[in-house]
């Protein structure tokens, strides 16, 4: 496949683009479209569930032979998430020096060479030293020794039992399932003050790709740096923007990322549709969820509960409007058994109708009870 790098020169302003690029997000795996308009009003019709990285992602360090059975981020992780009946995947896009717009979670890409250790950072490689890393798809061509560096210092190899290429953002859109929802995250360093020229920069070489590729595909955009999060849905009006937030679980110099109030704050100023939380932060702060919905927010959550099937139902209980999961099929079969009608049941008013329940239910009393532990549970 033939890949280029895009130019700022290239790319179009907001009045270049065309106006009937993709103003609603509709997927056949939707009863109904996901609307957004000029209007800026946004509802999502369904609860969602999203892909992490695709098929979920990779921890070379767990136990768990699940979070390393595909390589994360790669076109066989997503046309693997794919196959499974949820609506969006959601991937990390960084730009590369010649101006690509790639797939790559972490800032810096490692490597081995005799014996030492070689990191670079992603954004200052050119697409071609990108894509030499790790597995090729030129037959008999072999890549870099990719290695990645653990929460906890580690540096290991990174090995999975399926390994698949790096790959761009413009090789997802023409490889990956069309009705499949992209979650773009738009991914910058915690560590570093950019200047408001280099995120407009990076942000329109992205925007660019995603105008000529995205066709009908459903798209969401979202990213933790809040002034990129701000100037994106500036830049352009068709598709929604989420605030990424930790949601006070990590403390950052930016106050404007430290809870879930602020990150409201951040999406009314920025007129954005909606916030992606670490669900950790929504338990220990369930009273937060309510604030949102009177802000005609959307909620969507992160984080390693998302893969326990009760706190997922939980969520839909509460109200919150999806899930970004690694376990995508256990997690969406799960769900679809906890809030699929069960059998019909005599109503109990005696008149011999009959009506169907769920298969879980709790009453108002007991969910208040719930809300009311969980943030106990999650501080310890």
């Amino acid at each position: 496949m033939a890949l280029k790098a895009v130019h700022v020169s290239d790319v179009p302003n907001l009045d270049q683009v065309q106006e009937n690029s993709s103003l609603s997000l509709y997927s056949t795996r939707f009863s109904k479209g996901l609307e957004l308009n000029r209007a800026t009003s946004f509802r999502i019709p369904k609860f969602l569930v999203i892909g992490h990285r695709g098929h979920g992602m990779n921890m070379l360090q767990s136990s768990d032979s699940r979070m390393k059975a595909i390589k994360e981020n790669s076109i066989l992780s997503f046309n693997s998430a794919a196959k499974s009946p949820i609506d969006f995947i959601e991937f990390d896009v960084q730009v590369t020096k010649d101006d690509c717009p790639v797939i790559f979670h972490d800032d810096l890409i490692l490597s081995e060479e005799n014996g030492t250790v070689f990191e670079k950072r992603v954004t200052e490689l050119c697409l071609a030293e990108f894509l030499c890393y790790g597995p090729q798809r030129e037959a008999g061509k072999e890549g870099r020794c990719l290695l990645r560096k653990t929460k906890d210092g580690q540096i290991v190899k990174w090995d999975v039992e399926t390994d698949d290429p790096l790959c761009t953002l413009e090789e997802a859109f023409q490889s990956v399932e069309p009705s499949l929802g992209f979650n773009i995250e738009l991914k910058f360093d915690d560590n570093i003050v950019y200047q408001q020229d280099y995120l407009v920069h990076v942000l329109q070489v992205i925007l660019q790709v995603v105008f000529e590729f995205a066709k009908d595909r459903p798209i969401i955009f979202s990213s933790f740096q809040p002034d990129a999060a701000q100037l994106v849905r500036k830049l352009q009006n068709n598709y929604p923007v989420f605030f990424l937030t930790n949601g006070g679980t990590q403390l950052y110099y930016d106050v404007r990322r430290n809870s879930l109030e602020e990150a409201i704050k951040v999406c009314l100023e920025g007129g954005l549709q909606g916030i992606v939380s670490e669900i950790k932060g929504v338990f220990r702060n369930p009273g937060a969820v309510p604030k949102i919905k009177e802000s005609k927010l959307s909620l969507l959550t992160y984080g390693q509960l998302n893969n326990v099937p009760e706190a997922v139902y939980m969520q839909h209980l509460m109200g919150i409007d999806g899930v970004i999961v690694d376990f995508v099929q256990e997690i969406s079969q799960a769900l679809s058994d906890m809030i699929k009608p069960a059998k019909a049941v005599p109503a109990e008013d005696g008149n011999g109708e009959t009506e169907a329940k769920s298969q879980l239910q709790f009453s108002q009393q007991e969910l208040s009870f719930l809300l009311k532990l969980i943030p106990e549970l999650i501080q310890h």
